[in-house]
This record gives structure tokens, sequence and C-alpha cells, in this order.
């Protein structure tokens, strides 16, 4: 497979952000790698505008409750607790369709596409509308910032403290949660610490906690001010010190680049790259888009090895379509339904460790959604399919949960705008038009055999083909990697 320049902008446009837009993507075949970044970097550079479905915690949850210096003092009733949870699960549904919106449509790419990166790193269940929404905008106005302020503003989250337990830690009676999954999954990485170090970390972590307004705060009484010994260093540490402890861990830098690079370049690691990339981020006191451009501007990430062979998450393959055939669903609930039985809905990870990736994203079901989903979003097609188990909440509940996700698509179309579809290939002559198509839909090196996919064309007129030809190869294996 000959390494086109539209192909290396493409390889781009999928692994810094969802895919290329129909609006630009006839402009791919002559920009530059250098440019395409500079304008990647550029439509990132602002602070994202907030996305709000929950004003604080007495409109996102505790509505009805009218006295917030009370609220800690009543009791609830069921009916109450239920209005809440209610209310809650809505919002987060509001919280998922804006933010996937951003990725469909935003000019920031490569921020939302980082910002999905540490949704996963910092992944976190909890379902409290205002805490995951006040989470989310720490991560999209850190996302491409420096990895310490972000780390830092993540762990004094109210979500990540309640998630973890650091609510109820304190002195004399520790919660070793918090500090452990902080040294296993946001910094170091499993192995590269104690035991002891775990439980020191967890007492200098005592009296981390929130108020009921979701800010935090620290409780001196309940903080433990002994000595500690962390890391091989020993003194009165509270938990910024901590922090600052994991950060000075050159190991700190070569896990969290090993996870970016299998993240944005390729499942198997090149040691000695992943290496000179680690130091490079560790020198530059954790600069991200250093470490970003770093990858994105390097030949090696242009190599054949690293096109085409990701599978795309479920969220990069729904926005990947989506901007490429621009269109309004007349049923966005839909989308919800799509992300859940493909395996990844936003806010709610499978558990701590977030999603795994990689093949996990593909089995046999999901596969045939999968090559599914391109019809039933440009056509009135019938999602007759049952969501993936989640092991944390569904229980015995899978057939009541499949059938009313089914009821909530139905009938859901959309409207989808081939006129901009068809300007990408305006200037293409006839017959060049289906190796056009296929190069700009398709990432891998394997072709689909055109004797094969002429079957399914329709060419009834130049309209019509590209219809059928676009469809009919996003619904190709092929169109699953990227």
């Amino acid at each position: 497979m000959a390494v086109s320049n539209r192909l290396k902008n493409q390889h781009l446009l999928w692994r810094a952000g969802f895919g290329p837009m129909a609006e630009n993507a006839a402009a791919l075949d002559t920009l530059s790698q250098k440019d395409l970044w500079g304008l990647l970097l550029k439509t990132s550079s602002k602070s994202p505008e907030k996305i709000n479905v929950a004003q604080g915690l007495v409109d996102g949850l505790f509505k009805g409750v009218q006295d917030v210096a009370n609220m800690q003092k009543q009791e609830l009733t069921n009916e109450q607790k239920k209005m809440i949870r209610e209310q809650s699960r809505d919002d987060l549904k509001n919280l998922n369709l804006r933010w996937f919106d951003e990725m469909i449509n935003s000019e920031a790419q490569l921020r939302e596409k980082m910002s999905l990166f540490w949704h996963g790193h910092f992944a976190c269940r909890v379902i409290n509308s205002f805490f995951q929404q006040e989470l989310l905008q720490t991560i999209r106005e850190n996302a491409l910032g420096n990895f310490k302020d972000m780390l830092v503003a993540v762990s004094k989250s109210p979500s990540m403290l309640s998630f973890l337990n650091n609510q109820q830690n304190r002195k004399q009676k520790p919660n070793e949660n918090f500090a452990r999954e902080v040294m296993e999954l946001f910094t170091m990485g499993r192995g590269n610490y104690t035991e002891n170090d775990v439980k020191e970390a967890a007492r200098a972590f005592t009296g981390w906690g929130f108020n009921v307004q979701g800010e935090f705060v620290f409780r001196k009484n309940f903080h433990d001010t002994g000595s500690k010994t962390l890391l091989g260093k020993t003194g009165n540490f509270d938990g910024d010190a901590v922090l600052d402890i994991l950060l000075e861990q050159k190991q700190t830098a070569r896990y969290l680049t090993k996870k970016i690079y299998k993240y944005f370049v390729n499942e198997n690691v090149d040691e000695p790259k992943a290496d000179w990339l680690a130091t490079r981020f560790y020198d530059s006191g954790y600069d991200i888009k250093k470490l970003l451009t770093d990858i994105f501007t390097n030949d090696w990430f242009y190599n054949e090895k690293n096109i085409g062979t990701q599978i795309k998450s479920p969220i990069q393959l729904l926005a990947g379509i989506r901007r490429l055939l621009p269109m309004e669903l007349e049923n966005e609930q839909s989308q919800l339904l799509m992300q859940r039985t493909l395996g990844q809905v936003l806010f709610y990870p499978p558990n701590v460790a977030g999603w795994p990736g990689g093949k996990t994203w593909i089995d046999s079901s999901s596969l045939m959604l999968r090559l599914r989903i391109p019809q039933i979003l440009t056509a009135n097609d019938v999602m007759d399919i049952r969501p993936k188990t989640d092991d944390d909440v569904q229980g015995g509940m899978m057939e009541a949960a499949s059938k009313k996700l089914k009821a909530a698509v139905k009938g859901g179309t959309a409207n989808t705008d081939w006129v901009l579809v068809a300007k990408i290939f305006e200037a293409v002559p006839r017959e060049k038009l289906q190796q056009k198509i296929t190069e700009t839909v398709l990432q891998t090196k394997g072709r689909i055999n055109e004797a094969v996919l002429e079957k399914y064309l329709n060419k009834e007129s130049r309209e019509n083909f590209t219809k059928s030809a676009v469809v009919n190869l996003m619904c190709t294996p092929e169109y699953q990697l990227c």
C-alpha cells in the first residue's frame, strides 16, 4: 500500500481527531501534514465552552430541596432519593449527547479526542450529573496542557473523591482505594510501588473530601499528621506532596507515554521510540501538547505499519461516520442505544481501569452490528439487537433493557446531506470515482474486490453511485480499522 498524502492526512485526522469531515475532505490530497497539524493545534487552542446540564447540586440533583444549609441534616425520603437518581440519569444522558456532538462537529478535534483519552484514563463512574459535568470540564480544559495541573484538579474533584471512597479516608482508619488507584492507574502503573507505599500514601490523603456544594475541602481533623515514608522519601506528607513525589518518578512519564503511544500510534509499542518520547515528556515538565507534537510530526507516525491497524472504538466509529456523512437525527437518543450496544457509553466506564480497547471492542455480536450501523443511520433500518452485558448494573434485566432500547430507536432515521458528500468527489472523473471513494473511506492495506462491490452499487446516476459506494464501504470489516 503506497502511503499517499491523502492517506497520511486521513491517518492524522483519525488518530488526532474523529476522522475527516465532508466539508474539508477534498483538501486532504494537497495539504501537508505540517500544515494540518498546525491547524489541529490552532482550532484546539481556545478554552472549551462548558457543557452545562446541571447548574449545581440543587439544580442538578436536589430539586425540591430548598435549604442547602440544612440538606445534610435532613433525612431524604425514598421518593426524593428516587427523584434525585432519575434526574441525574437524565442529565447524564444530556451530557453524553452534548459532548458527543462536540466530538462530531467541533473544530477542536484534537482537544476532544485527547479529552476522550483522559476520560478513559481517569475513569469515573458516579451517577451524579453535577460531579461528572465538572470533571468533564476539568479534563477538557487541561487535555492539552500540563499533566500535573490535570492530575491535581482531577484528584481533588468530587467525582473522583466520591468514586474512589476518599470521603471516608480519615486518620486511624485510612481507606486505601484512592491512593492505590492514583498510583496504579493515574501515574506509575502496577508493579512500580509497594503495598507499604499505598498505605503511606493513603495516610497522606486523609482529610481530602468535598462539601455539599461539590467543592474540594481539606478536613484538618481527619488528616493524619504523622511522618510517612513513600517511595524512599520520608516526611509529614499531605496529598499534594504525594502527587509531587509521584510526578518526580520517571516511571510516571514512561507509563503515561506508553499508554498514549498505544492509543494514538500502535498497540505494539516500539520501545526505543516510547523511551525517547517519555524522556522528552518528563524533561518538558509533563507538557501534553509537546508530547503529541513529538508523535504527530514524526515521520515514523506515518509509517505504513501504523496506518489502518487500530480498531475504532464505538465512539470513534459513530463520530467518524457522522463527520463524513453530515446528518440530522430525528431521534438523538438513539445514539445512546448505539453506544450501549457497541459497549462504550460515555460516563459509564466498565470499571476504574476504563475501557480496555483494542480487540476487546470486537466480538461476534458487536461486529455484526458495527457492519450495519451505516445502513441504520442512512436508511429506515430496524435495530433488532441487544445491548452488551454491563456486569456492574445489568444483572437479570437484560431482556427488559433490550425491549426498552429497541422501542426508543424505532422509527428514528437520519437526514443525510448528500450534497456535501458529493462535493468531496466533484472533481473526480467518473472512471476513477469508485477508487477515489474507496481511498477516502478506507485506511487499510486490504481493498474490497471491485467486482464484488459493484454488485451492490446503484449506477442510475453519479449521485446514487456515490451514496451506495460510500455506505457499502462503511459496512465492510475494513472500515472498522483506522
